[in-house]
């Protein structure tokens, strides 16, 4: 399995007891669909590693207590603290109106009323809000926030996300604002 076919569920942020628990930390929205895990993918030098979930419990933080198959000690469970952990894309539950993961509308047109303003070739998520990198016709790249108010609807069959952007936000890429 490559991590391009996968997404960063989490990581194992501790260790839980003497028994070869840990405790995971998942950086998703809705942790109960993640309750009956089976199996996760462990990151190491590089590789995605197979894990059965022997037992899988929430903590009074929400974190989840991981007990996995053949890691029975604390050395064991010790070698994992700060190791990610990977789900296939395939896991992911899938999201319906303007809800979208960020790896699902690479590619997809953004349009306002019914004109391509680019492609989205990015989701930048290093600022206070995400935001499109899209390229347009001209090869010029554009960054439009991906918030809510903005986003009219998402079309997933068609591979398109209209917008309703502010008066003068592409002016500002056209050289026109």
């Amino acid at each position: 399995m490559r991590t391009d076919d996968c997404f960063q569920l989490g990581h194992i942020s501790r260790l839980h007891g003497f028994k070869g628990e840990v405790v995971a930390v998942f950086d998703t929205d809705r942790p109960e669909a993640y309750e009956t895990l089976e199996s996760v993918f462990i990151e190491d030098r590089g590789e995605l590693i197979p894990f059965f979930i022997d037992a899988i419990s929430r903590n009074s933080k929400g974190h989840f207590i991981l007990k996995l198959e053949e890691t029975d000690t604390e050395e064991a469970a010790r070698s994992l603290i700060g190791r990610e952990l990977w789900l296939p894309l395939e896991a992911l539950p899938p999201l319906q109106g303007k809800q979208f993961y960020f790896h699902e509308v690479i590619d997809f047109k953004l349009m306002q009323e019914g004109v391509e303003i680019g492609s989205c070739v990015d989701i930048l998520d290093s600022s206070a809000q995400p935001l499109f990198k899209a390229i347009d016709h001209e090869n010029r790249e554009i960054l439009i926030p991906a918030i809510d108010d903005f986003i009219v609807r998402i079309d997933r069959e068609n591979k398109q996300i209209e917008l309703q952007l502010p008066e003068g936000l592409l002016e500002l890429y056209q050289g026109n604002g």
